[in-house]
């Protein structure tokens, strides 16, 4: 029997397999769960940010017939920012599929062995781009964008936005601090950054520590206690509660993607336009100025036939337009003053 062409068979073209992709076990993430970040496709490998300079005034009042205010129209300056090259190749040998053959064939390794083969590096290949895609969206929160090894700084969001971080004390450690007068004051610097742009909510993401000393906060389990009837003392509140307007839920992650033990990050949700995801076409000939998509995979011969190369990229760019609405904060002021 033949040895199967693969490079000519459709089904492990660029498109295949670009396709093949999708059908892969997701790797669920808490970010991408939220739908904090507006994703779409791009056909250039670079995005430019026009940021407004203005802000709404009082027009002050005028007699009859004098010359009105003079309106200068919004003011915008523009900022470009790259996409992120995340490719990754393994190879599947020859040796690999030796003796392996569907019931009834003969002959080399038949396609669906091979197929399977590749599913399963593809898996191992998103599951790396979705934790990694975490990290980028984490990073887009926090203001600095890091690549895998955890301290090389990708992009500073502060610095490219023309921002710095914005901070706040939450003083857990005393038993008589009133928590909802603390929840207004968020509220209100949040909305101070946001100027006259509105939100749907506000999220706080927690560290372990500081999530335990919110909900052990005597005035939070009392004033919890008398609405929910006791139910905080039976519940897993990890997954988010609603206290004074503002949802507070402990992040669990992994892998170098992680909220320091004594932190929060909050957050408004539903800003249009304030965390977005951008994705630029694949380095391949086929895709070049096309709209872009979140993953691609190729596959190509190794020399003299000992196997081929499964390459899968992702080009992503994430970002926080507003990076000072993002508010960092700790459980006392020691902790804010040591950042």
């Amino acid at each position: 029997m033949a040895q199967p062409d693969i490079f000519n068979n459709d089904a492990f073209s660029m498109r295949s397999l670009t396709l093949a992709i999708k059908k892969q076990t997701y790797v669920p993430t808490r970010l991408s769960e939220l739908n904090l970040f507006e994703a779409r496709g791009i056909d250039t490998t670079t995005v430019s940010i026009d940021i407004a300079q203005d802000a709404v005034r009082l027009v002050p009042s005028q007699a009859r017939g004098s010359t009105p205010t003079t309106v200068v129209g919004t003011k915008y300056e523009s900022r470009p920012f790259s996409t992120i090259h995340l490719p990754q190749r393994s190879n599947i040998l020859a040796a690999q599929l030796q003796d392996i053959r569907l019931f009834g064939e003969e002959g080399g390794p038949s396609n669906a062995a091979l197929q399977a083969k590749i599913d399963e590096l593809l898996m191992d290949h998103v599951s790396n781009i979705n934790l990694t895609m975490e990290n980028l969206r984490l990073g887009a929160i926090k203001g600095t964008l890091l690549d895998a090894d955890g301290s090389s700084v990708i992009l500073d969001i502060h610095n490219a936005m023309g921002t710095t971080e914005t901070q706040f004390d939450w003083d857990l450690d005393t038993d008589a601090t009133d928590i909802r007068n603390q929840c207004m004051a968020f509220k209100r610097l949040v909305e101070s950054k946001l100027g006259k742009v509105g939100y749907r909510g506000l999220r706080v993401l927690c560290g372990a520590d500081f999530f335990d000393a919110f909900t052990s906060h005597p005035l939070v389990v009392a004033s919890w206690n008398r609405f929910n009837e006791s139910s905080m003392q039976r519940d897993d509140l990890r997954n988010g509660f609603t206290y004074a307007g503002i949802t507070f839920e402990e992040y669990r992650g992994g892998e170098g993607v992680t909220i320091e033990a004594d932190e929060a990050w909050g957050f408004p949700e539903g800003v249009q336009g304030m965390f977005i995801e951008r994705y630029a076409p694949a380095d391949y000939m086929e895709a070049a100025n096309t709209m872009g998509i979140d993953f691609y995979s190729k596959s190509e011969p190794m020399p003299f036939d000992k196997g081929i190369t499964i390459e899968t990229q992702s080009n992503p760019l994430v970002l926080n337009t507003r990076p000072n609405a993002v508010v960092r904060g700790g459980q006392n002021a020691a902790v804010v003053a040591a950042w």
